[in-house]
Parts: C-alpha cells; structure tokens; sequence
C-alpha cells in the first residue's frame, strides 16, 4: 500500500502558473496549511488553491496536469450576455 502525501498547490489564473507547491507527510498540517493559505488569498479571485492526495507529485503531475502543463491557462472573462464564438467546423 502505497503512503499517500498531501500536495497543497497555489495556482495564480492571472499568470498561468504555480506560484507555490508544498508538500505534507501529516493530514492535519495539510489541511491547516490549506486553510491558512485560504485565508490568505480570499481576496484574490484569480488565485485557486488545491489540496491533493496522491502517492507521488508524478502522480499529481498526471492528475492535475493543468496546474504543471508549461502552457500558461490564463482565464479572460467573458461579458455576460454576449454569446461564445466558436470555430466552425470545417
């Protein structure tokens, strides 16, 4: 049975990147370190915080690939009301 680690991940929309990774071995101290960092950025929309529970960051890499993938995932938000263009197909 593999040892499940706890990967706190603070993701910034705004730039497309991870702005911080850390890693628990304790539950508790990941959840607490979770919270704190919650707090911290509860102001900041453009910020997202995740917490995963895997056996390897590798793991997480393959999961969560979008928090690592080296193409920034910036979110630009659309006017309400107006409709989404999308690309015919051809």
């Amino acid at each position: 049975m593999a040892i499940l680690v706890h990967f706190l991940l603070v993701y910034d929309h705004a730039i497309g990147r991870l702005r911080e990774e850390l890693v628990f071995q304790d539950p508790t101290e990941a959840i607490e370190a979770y919270a704190k960092m919650e707090e911290k950025h509860r102001d900041e929309s453009r910020i997202e915080i995740v917490l995963v529970g895997a056996d390897s960051i590798a793991t997480v890499r393959q999961t969560h690939s979008r928090y690592f993938d080296a193409t920034p995932h910036v979110v630009v938000p659309l006017p309400i009301g107006e409709p989404l263009a999308l690309p015919k197909a051809h």
